[in-house]
């Protein structure tokens, strides 16, 4: 049966990976997909009808481009940095936008979230100033960050105080306004994160997830590795926490789309720390579709054109228990150098549990050490029956692909230890 928004021209803000969802789901209902931001090859615009180069800053270019070409919907679901300007360009033109410009604000902010957090009973890092640094108030050790980077950029532990000086500049470096988070080090307490989707003010749990993080001794700590979901302490934040951030929510006004927010599990405690109104930037989406055969991201398409969602959606009421299965995001590291074969992958992307295979490299480019997101060489989606078969999907990962350069040297970092998992 024909879409009625066959023909429709769709704008997606921002070409890289996390938007591929967005493009491939609008070319699927018979939608013109066109792609802008300031790359020429990104993943998107190889795939889409039109790309642009301009970049997603530019909101009086994007809006006068729309103007002059009668595109019908805006969107953006994946990036931070697009999240404000694809407010403010649907402000312009009148077109629907699951957020304002504040809402965006509040959750891409840190110093503002936290804030925010605070004011409705949800427990967040205890944090310092910079005067602390000065006044030798700081029990170390601590984690610096930007106010508003993404994918662990600019981010440093410090075990000290000549330590902290270095990191605070470095962080300021990556920051859109110079201002940086100086928090507790939560060591080696157990990462989870929580995504929500609204519709018409109702909240639907999506996903929990425990994020296992790369190892300090390769650097990579501030790097997650891997996912599982749903998380182990999925009963514990629905019964502690869920009402809190749910209260939260509806304080800010936010009716329609995806919210999630990363923490830490201490001492029957959740503390959080980074938020996005807007999905992670991994694939999850897919395994959601995988198990339930609900399309997200043909939901958020539907609603750039018509401000609604159509007519009787609802999603699964326990929807981040995946009807008792098991999804696994995974990313395989890289170590520095330039990439000359990579052997192995297609026949694994084939194995039936492999949802989604997303590479990052390809033969011939070259990886430097950043010890943050740069690291991952691909991500892989996987669906599991239980916590065996998972780590059976990362074994097979490690026994059928290699990644070696020039010199024939293994590119594979940091092998994930599937014994975390079953732990």
């Amino acid at each position: 049966m024909k879409s009625t928004l066959t023909g429709k021209k769709l704008l997606v803000l921002g070409g890289a990976n996390q938007h591929l969802k967005i493009v491939e789901a609008a070319k699927e209902m018979g939608i013109y997909t066109i792609v802008t931001d300031y790359l020429f090859n990104s993943p998107c615009k190889r795939v889409c009808d039109e790309s642009l180069m301009l970049n997603v800053s530019d909101v009086d270019g994007i809006v006068d481009y729309c103007r002059k070409n009668q595109v019908d919907g805006v969107i953006s679901g994946f990036l931070d940095p697009c999240q404000i300007p694809y407010a403010r360009i649907c402000e312009e033109l009148g077109l629907p936008c699951f957020g304002t410009p504040e809402q965006f604000f509040q959750f891409t902010n840190k110093i503002a979230f936290k804030r925010l957090c605070k004011l409705n009973g949800v427990n967040v890092i205890p944090d310092y100033s910079e005067a602390d640094i000065k006044n030798d108030a700081i029990k170390y050790p601590v984690f610096v960050k930007p106010v508003d980077s993404r994918g662990s950029r600019g981010q440093t532990v410090c075990y000290s105080k000549k330590r902290i000086l270095d990191a605070v500049r470095v962080a300021k470096e990556q920051s859109s306004n110079g201002e940086v988070l100086i928090e507790e080090f939560m060591g080696e307490c157990d990462e989870v994160q929580i995504t929500c989707f609204l519709i018409e003010g109702k909240i639907y749990l999506e996903r929990t997830v425990d994020s296992y993080r790369g190892s300090a001794k390769r650097n990579l700590q501030k790097v997650v590795c891997c996912s599982v979901s749903p998380s182990k302490y999925t009963n514990d934040y629905l019964q502690s926490t869920h009402a809190s951030v749910c209260r939260m929510i509806h304080a800010l006004g936010i009716q329609n789309g995806p919210i999630f927010m990363q923490g830490f599990y201490k001492d029957g405690q959740f503390y959080f720390f980074d938020p996005g109104l807007r999905f992670p930037g991994v694939e999850f989406e897919r395994i959601y579709k995988d198990v339930f055969g609900v399309d997200l991201a043909k939901l958020l398409i539907q609603f750039a054109f018509t401000g609604s969602f159509p007519q009787g959606t609802i999603l699964p009421q326990n929807g981040a228990n995946l009807n008792g299965r098991i999804g696994v995001v995974f990313f395989p590291t890289l170590n520095e150098g330039k990439i000359k074969k990579i052997v192995g992958l297609d026949r694994f992307c084939k194995d039936a549990r492999v949802v989604s295979c997303l590479t990052r490299y390809a033969e011939g480019d070259i990886v430097n050490m950043t010890c943050d997101v740069n690291q991952r060489f691909a991500e892989i989606d996987a669906v599991c029956e239980d916590y065996e078969e998972l780590a059976g999907v990362i074994d097979s990962f490690y026994a059928q692909v290699s990644v070696t350069d020039d010199s024939g040297n293994d590119m594979l970092y940091d092998r994930f230890d599937i014994k975390r998992l079953t732990e």
